[in-house]
């Protein structure tokens, strides 16, 4: 009997099975803690995955290290401020024309050096043309642009000192800040003909010029001050608390009307994320399977054989670069939506790049649906490692004094086990399942 059960769990598809058990999670905690806080874990959970899957397109595809995830996403988050905030009009006024007289110097001497690159033969005399042109638009643009921060900066900096955005929908923050992640990693091509090593040292630094960029170019982001009331693609719950057909929907159902508007205003959120995620994982195993896809895990296993019949290595891994940054961009944009308001200071590798790589690890790098996978489980367990770990604490320690310094200790010591919670999951997959829980098919 013992034998048959054994054999009926091991036919059980793995990839159901292990989902399954995250819906049985984030359920329990809609039933033993708030369905809110179930829903706020979900959402998060879809971020996360959306984010891992995009490392998983450079790694799993491709095999390229990227240590910057942080620094693309905070550009996504910066989609958000440009594409939704409304124009500061005094902004705009007091310096808006210096900022752009600036960026077409800046924009003349690119151009410029590219031309005379092209036009002068000699190298000397070529090298010493470029730097000219370089030297000449920089500090022309820097004479217009210092003065026009300052005035932009010095307009109302307690609610504004920026420029603004454009005014739009902030859903179209989501493409814009993929596309601003796709073109940083398009700058970022010369690393990525560095060896694995050192392509993780470049991508790491690359991400902390962009977020040290995001915290002191006040006149863009606001920097440290943040960007508070970003609009929502879904409604206000003090909307949904004043309009009477929604308090006597929530009176028909039996639930507080006050409780339930945030209910529904999450599961609005997971309706929209949700559908991110699923056209992106379509699009994501479509590649994969594909010849391309094929190609690029050539590539990824032997670069040389896959040269040597013609394949241009180079172009490949800047293509994958691109996209998968793009991927992130979205997931830092939805975040940013998300939150309601853009924090530069936030960003820190520990939560946007060390996480999402044990993301992509757990969930196991090269297969899709791990990556999502891996996404939910790791988010789920760092949100539930605290309260897990406090109740814990509170069954081990029982038995003592209230006032036993032990029993202190311990209790208080609950509120770090968030690090000791991820590196035993990883410790525990590597050893158990060193593909990770969804490894990649091999096709």
């Amino acid at each position: 009997m013992t034998e048959r059960l054994g054999q009926g769990i091991m036919r059980i598809p793995r990839k159901p099975a292990l989902f399954a058990v995250m819906a049985v999670l984030v359920c329990l905690v809609g039933l033993l803690q708030s369905w809110s806080l179930a829903l706020a874990i979900l959402n998060l959970c879809l971020i996360s995955a959306i984010m891992t899957l995009g490392v998983n397109v450079q790694w799993g595809y491709a095999g390229l290290f990227n240590a910057g995830v942080m620094g693309f996403a905070a550009l996504g988050g910066l989609a958000g401020v440009l594409v939704s905030m409304p124009p500061v009009a005094a902004a705009w006024r007091a310096g808006g024309a210096g900022v752009l007289v600036a960026l077409g110097f800046a924009a003349l001497a690119v151009v410029g050096a590219l031309f005379v690159r092209r036009r002068i033969r000699r190298p000397i005399h070529r090298r010493l043309a470029v730097a000219l042109l370089l030297i000449g638009g920089y500090l022309a643009g820097r004479a217009v642009f210092a003065p026009a921060v300052r005035a932009i900066e010095a307009v109302d900096p307690t609610t504004t000192g920026f420029l603004g955005g454009f005014g739009l929908p902030i859903v179209l923050s989501w493409l814009v800040g993929g596309a601003l992640a796709a073109g940083a990693a398009w700058v970022c091509k010369i690393s990525l003909t560095l060896r694995s090593d050192y392509l993780s040292i470049a991508t790491l630094g690359i991400s902390e010029i962009i977020v040290a960029f995001l915290k002191y170019e006040e006149w863009l982001t606001r920097g440290v001050k943040n960007v508070n009331g970003l609009p929502r693609p879904v409604p206000y719950e003090i909307d949904l608390q004043n309009a009477a057909w929604f308090r006597d929907w929530a009176a028909g159902l039996g639930v507080p009307y006050m409780e339930w508007s945030s209910i529904v205003v999450k599961l609005c959120y997971a309706g929209l994320f949700l559908v991110v995620l699923v056209v992106l994982m379509w699009l994501a195993e479509t590649a994969l399977r594909s010849p391309w896809g094929r190609m690029m895990r050539a590539i990824r296993d032997n670069e040389t054989a896959a040269g040597a019949m013609g394949k241009d290595v180079g172009a490949r891994h800047l293509q994958v670069f691109v996209l998968g940054s793009a991927v992130v961009g979205i997931a830092g944009a939805m975040l940013t939506t998300l939150d309601g308001q853009f924090t530069p200071a936030s960003y820190q590798p520990m939560r946007f790049t060390f996480l999402i790589w044990v993301m992509v690890i757990v969930g196991g790098s090269g297969n899709n649906w791990g990556a999502v996978l891996g996404g939910f489980v790791i988010w789920y367990f760092w949100v539930q490692a605290e309260p897990i770990g406090l109740r814990l604490m509170e069954m081990v320690t029982a038995p003592l004094a209230p006032d036993s310094p032990l029993r202190t200790h311990l209790l208080s010591s609950a509120a770090h086990m968030r690090p000791i919670v991820m590196g035993l999951i990883l410790l525990l997959v590597l050893r158990f399942a060193p593909r990770g829980l969804i490894p990649e098919e091999r096709r």
